[in-house]
């Protein structure tokens, strides 16, 4: 039986509990959380809570069931016989007595209300279809929040009564009194439907259909992610001086006032201005009254404060929509424990992740891609994607590799020699030699919604040839446009062009800028290579050994003779090959990216947490062996080359060993974000790598782009879960950089990285000042936006909670 009630917070439907492994685990993360100490399973393993779940639902005297709101999975309620057990003889019955346990799943947002809501739906499923005459409840004494919970539903209190595991407050409740309680007074029953199934072990309730398309664009899912997306607004657009929030007591209080709009949380700032926002605090008023968090409606209201133009406005507000569905699909979809993403492997962990960017307000937008698309071609969906080839005319495309790596050799690895002949045969099948062809991987989305449309000249005259799709199956990764092989791990990452927006740009890849990719990436890699210091560190890289780009159409022959510029029609057709990080892997190794560190499960639970506790090191400890992989590496390459990289989360590839411990970094994407920055000699064909800056501006590498940009999310995440000190986090971090002290370094830019205070340059104010393209890849420095300066956590031994100026 499914019994489904309306309450303020949605509708809650209550559904017989199946114990399918999925179920399982995310019970566990449920259960063994810190706010689920009530429930006396804390520090039990998984099997544990599978036994404990099969016994109770084994019998004949307890149902149990899941609880969801507007279908997201949101609790467990188990209705009992008070005769039979937990209380059997230990009160005095009467008949038609039921008792009640109620499990409201841990949450990193909580929607007010959520509770009270839950609470109702199962005391009107107890009275309704399940024929109770009275509830019976017995909370520990000590849980002095459900007793309050209980007085709203109708509960009386009967006094406290001894159990074997506990002194319990026993307490009732008759329809009656449910019915005209604040609880029972907002419940309404929506049906009941019975199911010739049951969940009882041994017995498989029929599968459902598969869930709708835009199941995730309703209610509850909706509410978390506005609440959560409103948080981080609130708490970026504080930490870039976009809003300046007031503070309104001594104990973390602060609002936000915009026009007839007044927000209101409480927060700790810790060190590099990183407010730490209470998402279960949060409140807004609009004219004094009480209303749910809208993110749309705070962008608009801050609009004046946050200068996006006029023009672009409706654009942002399209990137904040599009950033909370994905938000709400990965509610739906993505509930993935932290216990579990532990242990798994890059894929698993890549397709969990529920945001983009940390920094980025409006971070997991991608423009163009449709409902459809979403459940096909994202990292979060659960369907895997061939790539679609093209052949495309020798002489009108361009093709780039690394020294030892012919096109022949390229093409054999990457492809394999009986694709290769089945497209061979193709082109011969058409009339055309396959010699005078290249092949080309495209994104699906992108022949089907561009080349298609926007090349259909180019495909008639047999300049591109559609081949079909791919024999190997891939992963999208978060950048979306980049594919991982899942039938060959071992072949190369494929980069693709996809004419989507996502967090200020078109997706795009320029043939002409991509044919030195495999050049810049030889001569990083030797730099690498030969630096004794790097190679103590074990950075790797992940090459780009190969580009391919098609030049034939009109559009690049329109830029050529100069009456338009390289827009990004001449971006659509290209690609390229980046080895894979499988080969480098030792049997106990595994990898994910830096940004799965900063992931935050649903239920609050942070991965990285999860990595220290199950390391056994001591938290410093843990966090160096990180620094010295990933932040020793970035900073000896500057300070000694005048080398930066963008090594952001989706940039760096970690590689942790079976005991959880960092042991080295893999780089990435290096010959779209590489740069030098100090004068030296460089190759001819490297010149557009070559961006000449002043040393505080080229410290900014590492205080921008690797202390603001990563580590200080990790802080707040290390610190909000209690694992680590903000204040110690950050002397450690400065530990790491003084341990690389050799006299190559000394010079104006280390003494720049040290400094009291560097330039606060903010990523949000670029993405607003031009929603399409916020830098301009030729000048990215000419780019920054600033905000003054910030206080640098390396300068001296920093406080955990700063000042806000």
């Amino acid at each position: 039986m499914t019994h489904t009630t309306s309450t303020p917070v949605g509708l809650v439907s209550l559904d017989p509990l199946t114990l399918d492994d999925a179920t399982v685990s995310t019970l566990h993360a449920w259960l063994t959380h810190p706010r689920s100490t009530y429930w006396g399973l804390t520090g039990a393993s998984r099997p544990q809570v599978a036994d404990f779940l099969r016994g109770w639902d084994a019998g004949p005297h307890r149902q149990l069931f899941l609880v969801r709101i507007d279908g997201l999975r949101v609790g467990l309620a188990v209705i009992y016989d008070p005769a039979a057990v937990e209380l059997d003889g230990r009160y005095r019955h009467q008949p038609g007595d039921m008792g009640m346990h109620l499990l409201v799943a841990p949450s990193r947002t909580t929607v007010p209300g959520t509770t009270a809501g839950v609470m109702g739906a199962i005391c009107d499923t107890a009275f309704g279809p399940l024929g109770a005459q009275r509830l019976v409840v017995e909370p520990d004494i000590g849980n002095t929040a459900v007793h309050r919970l209980n007085a709203r539903a109708g509960f009386r209190e009967d006094g406290p009564l001894e159990l074997p595991d506990k002194t319990a407050l026993l307490s009732s409740c008759d329809e009656e009194a449910f019915r005209a309680s604040e609880i029972g007074r907002a419940t309404h029953t929506i049906s009941s439907s019975s199911h010739t199934s049951s969940s009882r072990p041994g017995q498989t309730a029929p599968e459902p259909a598969g869930p709708a398309p835009h199941l995730h664009l309703v209610g509850h899912a909706m509410h978390r992610a506005h609440r959560h997306l409103c948080c981080k607004a609130l708490a970026e657009f504080s930490h870039e001086r976009l809003v300046a929030p007031t503070p309104v007591d001594d104990v973390g209080g602060y609002e936000v006032t915009a026009g007839d709009e007044r927000w209101s949380f409480r927060a700790r700032v810790l060190p590099l201005e990183h407010w730490m926002i209470d998402e279960a605090t949060l409140r807004r008023e609009v004219s004094g009254a009480s209303v749910e968090p809208d993110a749309q409606a705070l962008v608009t209201a801050l609009a004046p404060a946050l200068g996006i133009p006029d023009t672009l406005m409706g654009t942002y507000l399209e990137e904040i929509a599009a950033t909370l569905g994905s938000a709400a699909f990965c509610l739906h979809h993505r509930d993935r424990p932290a216990q579990e993403l532990a242990d798994a492997d890059l894929q698993t962990v890549e397709a969990s992740m529920t945001e983009g960017h940390p920094g980025f307000v409006a971070n997991n937008a991608r423009i163009g891609l449709g409902l459809t698309d979403r459940h096909r071609m994202t990292p979060e969906a659960p369907t895997p994607v061939r790539l679609v080839w093209l052949a495309a005319r020798s002489e009108l495309s361009s093709l780039a590799t690394v020294a030892g790596l012919d096109e022949d050799a390229l093409y054999l690895r990457e492809f394999g020699p009986e694709a290769l002949d089945r497209c061979a045969g193709q082109l011969r099948g058409l009339g055309l030699d396959p010699a005078g062809y290249r092949l080309l991987p495209v994104h699906p989305w992108q022949w089907e919604n561009t080349i298609a449309v926007a090349f259909a000249p180019d495909l008639a005259r047999r300049d591109l040839v559609h081949l079909g799709e791919s024999d190997d199956e891939y992963r999208p990764q978060q950048s979306v446009r980049t594919f991982f092989d899942i039938s060959r791990p071992e072949r190369g990452y494929v980069k693709t062009a996809l004419a989507v927006q996502n967090m200020g740009f078109t997706r795009g890849l320029s043939p002409r800028y991509m044919r030195d990719t495999p050049a810049v990436n030889e001569w990083v890699a030797e730099l690498v290579t030969s630096d004794p210091v790097l190679t103590r560190l074990r950075l790797g890289l992940l090459r780009e050994v190969a580009a391919i780009g098609y030049t034939g159409d009109a559009y690049h022959r329109a830029a050529a003779a100069g009456v338009s510029d390289e827009g990004p029609h001449t971006k659509m057709i290209a690609a390229l090959w980046r080895e894979s990080p499988v080969p480098a892997l030792a049997h106990d190794e595994r990898a994910f990216t830096l940004a799965a560190l900063l992931h935050v499960d649903l239920h609050g639970r942070s991965l990285a947490a999860e990595h220290v506790e199950r390391s056994g090191l001591e938290p410093r400890a843990w966090l160096r062996a990180l620094l010295d992989a990933y932040l020793a590496p970035a900073a000896r390459c500057l300070l000694a080359h005048g080398l930066v990289f963008m090594p952001h989360g989706e940039n760096v590839i970690l590689v942790i060993g079976s005991d959880h411990v960092p042991r080295r970094a893999l780089f990435k994407d290096i010959g779209e974000e590489v740069a030098v920055v100090r004068d030296r000699p460089l190759p001819p064909e490297l010149g557009r790598i070559e961006h000449v800056v002043d040393a505080e501006t080229a410290a900014l590498s590492l205080h921008t782009d690797v202390m603001d940009g990563v580590l200080r999310h990790l802080a707040g995440i290390l610190d909000d879960a209690g694992i680590l000190d903000a204040a110690e986090f950050w002397d450690e971090t400065r530990l790491c950089l003084e341990a690389l002290d050799s006299d190559d370094l000394h010079g104006p830019t280390w003494d720049a990285v040290f400094a009291p205070r560097f330039a606060h340059s903010c990523l949000n104010r670029l993405q607003l000042q031009n929603t399409r393209q916020m830098v301009d890849l030729t000048d990215q420095a000419g780019s920054l936006q600033f905000a003054g300066t910030l206080d640098n956590p390396l300068a001296v031994r920093s406080d955990a909670v700063v000042t806000v100026p």
